[in-house]
C-alpha cells in the first residue's frame, strides 16, 4: 500500500464524518473517501454524483463501465481501473470486453460501445465531443437525458482519476492492482 499525499482518516473517524455529511457508512470504508472526508462538503458532492450516476442513472451500466475503464486505462489510474473491474465484472461483463478498452479499435465492440468510447477519448484529448461523435451517440446510445448523463459520467470519472492520482489514493489493503493480468498502461506502451 502506497502512502497517500493526504493521510487517510481512521475507519472510525471516516465513518463519523460520513454520517455527519450524509454519506452512506459503506462509502467511508473506501480509501478515496477516507481521504476525501477531510473535506466533508467535497466528499458529499462526490458521493452525490456517484449516487446519481451509479444507482439512479439512465445510461446503460455496461456503457458507463466501458467509459470508466477507458478513462482508468488512458489516465493510468490504478484505483479507478481496479475498483471498476469488480463493478464491471459484477454486471456480467467478460474480461475480454473490459480489457478491450485498452485498444478499442482492436476489439469487436458494437456501435453504442464504439460511440461512447470515441466520446470518452475525444473528451480526454480535447475536452469536448465532436459533432460527428455526438451524433453517433445520439443514434446508438440514447436521448437527451442519456446524452447529458453520458457527458457527466465522462467528466465525473475524469475528475475521479485526477483526484485519485493527484492524492495518490492507495488501493484498499489486500486488493491486487490492474486485474486481470496486472498489466498497467505504461507496461503496455500506454501512458505512465
Amino acid at each position: 500500500m502506497t502512502e497517500p499525499r493526504v493521510p487517510m482518516l481512521s475507519p472510525e473517524r471516516a465513518k463519523a464524518a460520513a454520517a455527519e455529511a450524509g454519506i452512506p457508512e459503506y462509502m467511508a470504508d473506501l480509501s478515496v473517501f477516507r481521504i476525501a472526508l477531510h473535506q466533508p462538503g467535497v466528499a458529499a458532492a462526490l458521493n452525490g454524483m456517484l449516487h446519481a450516476l451509479l444507482w439512479k442513472g439512465r445510461l446503460d451500466a455496461r456503457l458507463r463501465e466501458l467509459i470508466i475503464m477507458r478513462i482508468g486505462w488512458v489516465t493510468g489510474s490504478t484505483y479507478e481501473w481496479t475498483q471498476h473491474w469488480r463493478v464491471a465484472s459484477e454486471l456480467g461483463m467478460t474480461a475480454e470486453d473490459i480489457c478491450g478498452v485498452r485498444d478499442p479499435a482492436g476489439h469487436d465492440y458494437g456501435p453504442a460501445e464504439r460511440a461512447v468510447l470515441a466520446a470518452t477519448d475525444e473528451t480526454l484529448q480535447t475536452g469536448t465531443i465532436s459533432a460527428e461523435t455526438f451524433a453517433e451517440c445520439r443514434r446508438h446510445v440514447g436521448g437527451d437525458d442519456v446524452l447529458v448523463e453520458m457527458v457527466a459520467a465522462i467528466g465525473n470519472w475524469r475528475l475521479f482519476s485526477q483526484l485519485l492520482r493527484s492524492l495518490e489514493v492507495p488501493l484498499e489493503e489486500g486488493v491486487e492492482a490492474w486485474p486481470p493480468d496486472g498489466l498497467a498502461p505504461h507496461e503496455a506502451g500506454g501512458p505512465p
